[in-house]
């Protein structure tokens, strides 16, 4: 499967990257649930639940890769391979962050449906981690602030050097979490592992309930 996506990612990057709804219509048909692909896909068709978790997966997956592993600085000036290594890790938490994001959004979908889903979905059309995690339970004052810093990289600190003039004390906000909190890397793991396992409980509320967001109000 691995050499087989990699060959065929080479052949069409854009193309391959942008095809997970029509491997999921062809999983689904070859599992007897015949699905449509020769057509365009629909807003509906888009927020199947299984594709945002898959996406959530990827996203982590991807997190643990650039966290796991070292930049190649050489071709960068000595005196400022530090500061690249820092931005490097900053994706990663980017990664992290965009991970909890679809995987908080995957389950809003699995509880609502995907029609009240389309409903809401202004309302939380942003990435603040800690209002999208508000139903996740017990999550404590650091874990929230962890959500919160993680936000930073999502909007910014994980794409660029700045926040930008409107948000320019952001910076001082995470150095005064990480301070306060003391922050570290197993902590951010830890509150991502609780958020994302969550899905394990709205998933049995589902089946409870006799449905599922994938077919509810289709």
């Amino acid at each position: 499967m691995d050499d087989i996506s990699i060959n065929d990612f080479a052949r069409d990057p854009l193309g391959y990257g942008a095809s997970a709804h029509r491997k999921w219509c062809l999983a689904k048909t070859a599992a007897g649930f015949p699905a449509e692909f020769s057509t365009p896909a629909t807003t509906e068709d888009l927020k199947d639940p299984i594709l945002w978790l898959s996406q959530a997966h990827a996203l982590a997956e991807s997190a643990k890769n650039v966290i796991m592993s070292n930049p190649n600085l050489v071709k960068m000036p000595v005196p400022i391979q530090a500061s690249c290594d820092c931005q490097y890790r900053a994706i990663a938490l980017m990664l992290v962050g965009y991970s909890l994001e679809i995987s908080l959004k995957s389950m809003m979908i699995l509880e609502t449906g995907i029609e009240d889903f389309l409903k809401q979905e202004k309302q939380i059309k942003h990435h603040r981690l800690e209002e999208l995690a508000q139903f996740i339970p017990n999550l404590s004052k650091k874990d929230k602030a962890i959500l919160r810093a993680l936000t930073h990289y999502v909007y910014w600190a994980g794409r660029y050097p700045d926040p930008g003039l409107k948000r320019v004390h952001d910076l001082e906000d995470i150095f005064s979490i990480s301070e306060k909190h003391q922050v570290t890397l197993q902590d951010i793991l830890t509150i991502s592992a609780r958020v994302m396992s969550h899905v394990d409980v709205v998933l049995t509320q589902t089946e409870k309930d006799g449905d599922t967001g994938s077919v509810k109000n289709s």
